[in-house]
């Protein structure tokens, strides 16, 4: 019962499929127009077939994005190969690292550590606030020692962006 209201509350990557539509979309154009090219050339061989369809999955292994849910104190982050999970109520770092491809960086009292880019909460308000409200938690403990300006800084982003688009949407810009 408790998995099921915890299941229900969560809060997921509303981005997230049609990412993993472009994902699948690339792969399986990379791998038909490999075997239409490799086809007509008449160097289609079961081996080559292989090999397409080995290069296609990988294309979609490194395309497919990670899928990103939280819930009241937790954020879990999964990719095609693992999952991870930090307890956001009893976080102890937050890091962010990367200049093109910006990672946020957060591990927990437990020793658990993900990654995640920061576009995600941007993109996601309620992921935002489930993460806001754990690292207030945290702080309230005690546990975040490093880390609340890479917080603030994000959460000051967030709410910019957030305040822009409803400025936009009411016509107020």
């Amino acid at each position: 019962m408790e998995d099921r209201r915890r299941r229900v509350r969560a809060a997921g990557d509303r981005t997230w499929h049609g990412s993993a539509r472009l994902a699948v979309g690339s792969a399986l154009g990379f791998g038909g127009l490999t075997f239409m090219v490799d086809w007509d050339a008449g160097t289609l061989t079961p081996a080559r077939a292989l090999l397409w369809v080995t290069l296609s999955a990988a294309i979609l292994v490194m395309l497919l994005p990670a899928r990103v849910t939280a819930g009241p104190g937790w954020l879990a982050v999964r990719g095609p190969l693992r999952r991870r999970t930090v307890r956001t109520d009893s976080l102890v770092y937050v890091g962010q690292y990367g200049d093109v491809a910006e990672h946020l960086v957060l591990r927990d009292t437990l020793g658990n550590r993900l990654e995640l880019d920061p576009g995600v909460l941007h993109a996601n308000p309620l992921l935002w606030h489930e993460l806001d409200t754990g690292v207030r938690r945290s702080l309230e403990r005690g546990t975040l020692r490093r880390g609340t300006d890479v917080l603030a800084r994000l959460g000051h982003e967030i709410d910019d962006t957030n305040a822009r688009a409803v400025l936009e949407a009411s016509g107020l810009t």
